[in-house]
């Protein structure tokens, strides 16, 4: 006997209940002292749609109330990124826009030491879902790395950021070229100085041949950034000094291929 069609297929996807609110809509917690005694429990459900509400809580938490957020970092990093790996997209795009704000609260304190494990795996997350094939999920990511550099002081960042422009995934070394892109034009000459004009322009050179476009582009932004910089503020400013800096520390076809993006601009 054929029983009634009551596939699941054909009911309306849970996602679709989710609401994605953004962070200038949300509201302080009436209650934040309580609500963050039972945080870790809720985040940790398995029930997602409890995990996702959870999250909205942790991103007012860190919003209105970012002190009493503050010891709970790691755990909620570790959270973050879990959530992000997990395949509902709905579930993953909330703990995206949960990165951003915490981010955006707590800024260089990601980058301490007691955190560099969790914050490093948050990165890694966030590089991958922006280098995926569902276009929301990838937007969203795209928009937390943008906040991300915008909030972080972009030395440390970009010392935590360099490795990844040398990871295997194409996609995700595209994703990482951005981001170095961005974190170098906000570096002043010092900050420049301090990470290294030397490994910086290689990071620059071995990204202008990569497979992806969006690598060539910020390879090029990163280059022209460099070459502003050295040529504003070093003694000798003379192209002939940045012909010299490039031959000596590229190999030959490398540094024709800096050198012609600085010569015919």
């Amino acid at each position: 006997m054929e029983m009634p069609s009551t596939s699941i297929e054909n009911a309306p996807p849970v996602e679709s209940a989710i609401d994605y609110i953004p962070s200038e809509d949300l509201t302080p917690l009436s209650d934040p002292d309580t609500q963050i005694q039972g945080l870790l429990e809720s985040l940790n459900s398995k029930d997602w749609i409890k995990v996702c509400e959870s999250l909205n809580h942790t991103r007012r938490l860190a919003l209105y109330h970012p002190t009493l957020l503050i010891p709970f970092l790691e755990p909620v990093m570790v959270v973050l990124v879990k959530a992000m790996k997990n395949p509902r997209s709905a579930l993953c795009k909330t703990s995206i826009m949960a990165a951003a704000d915490v981010f955006v609260a707590y800024r260089d304190k990601m980058l301490e030491d007691t955190l560099t494990a969790a914050f490093d795996s948050l990165l890694l997350q966030l590089l991958l879902k922006a280098s995926q094939d569902k276009k929301f999920v990838c937007e969203e990511a795209d928009k937390t790395l943008h906040s991300m550099v915008q909030s972080l002081s972009p030395l440390p960042l970009l010392q935590s950021l360099q490795k990844y422009a040398r990871h295997n995934n194409p996609r995700i070394r595209a994703k990482a070229a951005v981001s170095i892109s961005n974190c170098v034009s906000r570096m002043n000459f010092k900050d420049l100085q301090e990470f290294g004009l030397v490994p910086l322009i290689q990071v620059a050179a071995n990204l202008l041949n990569d497979r992806l476009p969006e690598a060539r582009e910020a390879a090029r932004s990163i280059t022209w950034s460099v070459y502003k910089s050295f040529t504003e503020n070093e003694e000798d400013k003379t192209q002939e000094s940045w012909l010299n800096f490039c031959e000596s520390n590229l190999p030959a076809l490398h540094g024709q291929s800096i050198i012609k993006i600085t010569t015919t601009n």
